[in-house]
């Protein structure tokens, strides 16, 4: 595997379960392969979950890793072309993507929507330029429209405490103060729709992703009727994906909260979340803190997910 941006870069989710599981029970086996090989993790958002899983999880494989903030202690960069460069962004991203590459092995990328421009956002612009021009295998760390480590991360916990072979997963949308990417959803859903579950999204109107992403998910605009019956609760808020209110919080409606009434109605279902999570805005407090919350594990999980990805890029070398 040369490049890991979603779900079918995969051979299959059942070889990438295995997998998974030989790395978390095996966590420092492979270190050979890492040896003298270097990671660079360039990030144009901020992260915690993903900086330290993905550097813990390339320490495990024995690699050197070099973590690049692009927006604090290196050049502006401009990543348009075209553009007369008078600007406060000194150089272009298309010189330095390879001389990032010259750099290293292996390059991981995190660069979020702008959620300005949907076609930009979509064509993922900034993660293809680095696949096209490094030099060097590519995998995201998140990107416009999907975030694969995480939903990767998810599926592992998905499959380690479903208490049945076909559990009912509801994706809900939750309000947020902020215009958010639809990334984790849009991932979240795809990854699902590979999987032999039962797969509800609820929202309300004017919040439905693209259909690319949602597949053969149930579209419920009722959320306590999706509830109902539900194994495991994933929440998440995104901003509007339908033009005209591309990239836009058209609803901040606390009625979609999750919490513990809702969570009543399921089949005492497990609650999940990417984080971070704004608490009494997308979930409540006793739903996050309570036993059912496997919000830790999930991100625990995130080590294992980069682990297994970038041991399958190693092996490619």
């Amino acid at each position: 595997m040369r490049y890991f941006t979603n779900v079918h870069d995969l051979v299959s989710l059942e070889d990438a379960l295995a997998k998974a599981k030989y790395v978390k029970a095996n966590p420092y086996a492979d270190q050979v392969l890492g040896k003298n090989k270097t990671l660079l993790m360039i990030f144009f958002n901020s992260s915690l979950r993903t900086r330290l899983s993905t550097q813990k999880a390339a320490l495990n494989l024995g690699m050197n890793v070099i973590v690049l903030d692009v927006n604090q202690g290196a050049w502006k960069l401009e990543t348009e072309r075209g553009v007369i460069m008078d600007s406060d962004k000194p150089e272009h991203i298309l010189e330095a993507i390879p001389v990032m590459g010259s750099y290293c092995d292996i390059i991981g990328v995190r660069a979020f929507a702008g959620l300005k421009d949907k076609d930009a956002d979509y064509n993922e612009t900034i993660i293809n330029q680095f696949i096209k021009y490094s030099g060097r295998p590519v995998f995201s760390m998140e990107a416009a429209t999907r975030h694969p480590l995480q939903t990767f991360a998810d599926l592992i916990t998905i499959e380690e405490y479903k208490r049945v072979a076909k559990p009912k997963v509801v994706l809900t949308w939750a309000p947020h103060p902020n215009a958010l990417p639809q990334a984790v959803a849009n991932s979240f859903a795809e990854w699902m729709n590979e999987t032999d579950c039962e797969f509800v999204i609820t929202h309300p109107e004017g919040y439905e992703l693209s259909t690319a992403f949602t597949g053969k998910a149930k579209i419920e605009y009722d959320q306590k009727r999706a509830f109902e019956g539900a194994d495991f609760i994933y929440a998440k808020n995104w901003s509007a994906y339908a033009d005209p209110n591309y990239g836009k919080v058209i609803s901040k409606d606390r009625e979609w909260t999750v919490d513990s009434d809702k969570m009543a109605l399921t089949n005492n279902a497990y609650f999940m979340h990417c984080l971070p999570v704004r608490r009494n805005m997308i979930v409540s407090d006793d739903v996050i803190e309570s036993p059912q919350s496997i919000v830790i594990p999930e991100a625990a999980n995130r080590t294992v997910s980069a682990q297994t990805v970038i041991k399958e890029i190693l092996l490619s070398l």
